[in-house]
């Protein structure tokens, strides 16, 4: 009958794939006891520094936006004029 060595190698191909999971879920990364950890105490932040702190961000955010649409504009200027320098060429050919 055809067929029998496909079906063993698919037989020893799931095998294999069920030994490898077995591997996996013993290796258990997050496991252990945790109760002599000290958590850090940290200060309270005023709304003062909170506002101050989100000036902040908000202010470098806006920059590394304007980097970003400065880097996109130099890429589209470079890939027009390649497309347009491509066409002036292949017309002239």
């Amino acid at each position: 009958m055809g067929g029998e060595g496909s079906m063993m190698n698919a037989n020893v191909s799931l095998k294999n794939n069920r030994n490898l999971l077995s591997k996996k879920i013993g290796n258990g990364g997050l496991s252990g006891n945790y109760s002599n950890v000290e958590l850090a105490e940290f200060p309270k932040a005023t709304p003062h520094e909170l506002k101050r702190l989100r000036e902040k961000l908000q202010k470098e955010n806006k920059q590394i936006r304007i980097k970003q649409y400065i880097i996109l504009a130099v890429v589209m200027f470079v890939l027009i004029s390649i497309i347009i320098c491509y066409s002036y060429f292949n017309l002239n050919n």
